[in-house]
């Protein structure tokens, strides 16, 4: 069983009536059930609480954190993001969600700006599975399709994927990079497109089905010798 933390900002689904209609109870009401069906042991954390819910002890305890976030990128403190990528380093996995490519986690993370094309629009999006020997397309077909989303197009300002697992493609044209594979450290990453707050991408089957394979990936870097300090070492290592 993964240990999993959901991490949400949490702020549009109180603040803004179109978020809320979606997603009442916040995103993380719907990723941490989709994931404890499908076998995970989770718990949630979100801005507001002391820490942003990231104390030492709950990352400790996290195999894999997912992560949303969108509005408040400003607001996690500086302090909890060396933190969180900290332990990345040292093996937890770290599995950022849309638009949380902007935030200050991930681009710490790459070392890019991390910046892209988007487009508001409702269009459909059709995500291709372009590897499907990866363990995150277990059980996926060649491709799936969002009913509606959120474009984000290239340049995608990111370091090459170590894998790239999806592409997607979508109804003006455009095409993005929608599911990269990253290792830091003893630590693994995926960064997974789809999602929205306006939009009930989260509640699509696939979407968690991909979220499942996604964490279950991630869980296997394992924690190693923390990558952040120094080490001393005997001759004969």
């Amino acid at each position: 069983m993964v240990s999993v933390t959901v991490w949400n900002e949490y702020v549009q689904e109180q603040t803004e009536d179109d978020v809320a209609e979606v997603y009442p109870d916040g995103i993380h009401a719907v990723l941490a059930p989709a994931l404890r069906e499908r076998g995970h042991d989770v718990r949630v954390a979100t801005l507001d609480e002391p820490e942003h819910g990231l104390t030492t002890d709950v990352l400790d305890d996290t195999d894999v954190l997912v992560w949303w976030e969108h509005r408040a990128h400003e607001d996690v403190e500086d302090e909890i993001v060396e933190r969180v990528c900290e332990r990345i380093y040292d093996g937890m996995g770290f599995v950022p969600l849309h638009s949380s490519h902007f935030s200050k986690v991930f681009k710490r993370l790459m070392g890019t700006p991390c910046s892209l094309a988007y487009r508001e629009s409702g269009e459909r999006e059709r995500v291709w599975t372009v590897d499907p020997s990866h363990p995150v397309a277990d059980g996926l077909d060649e491709s799936f399709v969002v009913p509606e989303a959120e474009m984000y197009g290239e340049p995608f300002a990111v370091p090459e994927p170590d894998r790239l697992v999806f592409v997607s493609w979508f109804e003006g044209g455009e095409v993005f990079r929608s599911g990269c594979c990253y290792h830091r450290g003893n630590g693994r990453i995926f960064y997974f497109r789809p999602g929205h707050e306006t939009y009930p991408v989260y509640e699509e089957s696939v979407v968690q089905d991909v979220i499942d394979n996604a964490v279950r990936w991630a869980a296997r870097g394992g924690r190693g010798e923390t990558a952040t300090e120094n080490r001393a070492v005997g001759p004969s290592e």
